[in-house]
């Protein structure tokens, strides 16, 4: 539990102390250059009220809906106030489960009768208990309404897992592509440019130069997608799925890592750090 004392702490001081805590360097917000600073200065400077259903998973399928259309959302199977509503008997036989209001909060269920339904009931309840906002000071999180949505299970063409395309844009440009993979047993992460040439960078987790990752087929629209709900934002991560060549919408991303997530090389936390123009 954090401590009352951590929330008594004011954001700009706990941001200073949690970036030299997991990057090992002075916080600049002066004159910010390196993309995990400037990810600092968004959280305490560009606060618009849109940016609260955006991070809220159930709020932000309105979004998606009215912004590229319905085709693009995962089938939802139902979204609930708490533990105690949900009718795991006539839950079919497989489903994700995401509390709307913060992140690694996913119950995956592949087969419902191997589920320890007690002990996913336990999680849930903690996690709706918790306010994602305390831990990296990602202020949409404090006004979100914690609640429960339950989505398809789906899976790509690897038939274990569902890799994601994590898309980096700036101001309505997209300009990397992180993908994940093997989350569940060795998670690697590559990263692409717009034109699917691999870059030897690494984001937290190691990359991998000789997984061959193939470029989706429908890259072009991806990034149109990406493009268009990125736009008019100084930077935002738009997650997609490509599973049989359809694309689907994963989640909205405003601080990728919560700008702690160390970039190897750092020359490529700089160069991305230019493509972020803060509106000072």
């Amino acid at each position: 539990m954090l401590s009352t004392i951590k929330k008594l702490i004011p954001d700009e001081i706990y941001i200073k102390l949690q970036y030299r805590y997991h990057l090992g360097e002075k916080l600049n917000l002066s004159s910010p250059r390196k993309f995990n600073e400037k990810i600092q200065w968004l959280k305490l400077y560009d606060r618009k009220p849109e940016y609260i259903s955006y991070v809220d998973k159930y709020l932000v399928r309105e979004y998606i809906r009215n912004k590229i259309g319905e085709r693009y959302l995962i089938p939802l199977i139902g979204v609930y106030d708490n533990v105690d509503e949900i009718d795991w008997v006539n839950l079919p036989n497989s489903f994700v489960l995401k509390c709307t209001h913060g992140s690694s909060s996913n119950i995956i269920c592949p087969e419902k009768s191997k589920l320890d339904i007690k002990e996913a009931n336990k999680k849930l309840k903690r996690w709706l208990k918790k306010n994602w906002y305390w831990y990296g000071r990602e202020w949409p999180y404090k006004y979100v309404r914690p609640r429960i949505i339950c989505e398809k299970y789906m899976v790509d063409e690897s038939g274990i897992e569902l890799k994601d395309y994590k898309i980096f844009c700036f101001n309505g440009e997209p300009k990397l592509i992180q993908v994940d993979f093997g989350r569940f047993s060795n998670h690697q992460r590559n990263i692409y440019d717009t034109n699917w040439n691999y870059i030897n960078a690494s984001i937290k987790y190691p990359t991998n130069p000789n997984k061959i990752i193939e470029k989706p087929k429908k890259l072009d629209e991806m990034l149109s997608i990406a493009k268009i709900l990125s736009e008019g934002i100084p930077h935002i991560r738009v997650d997609l799925y490509s599973i049989n060549e359809l694309i689907y919408f994963g989640e909205l991303t405003l601080y990728h890592g919560s700008g702690y997530e160390k970039i190897v090389p750092d020359t490529l936390n700089i160069i991305m750090g230019d493509w972020l123009e803060l509106k000072v």
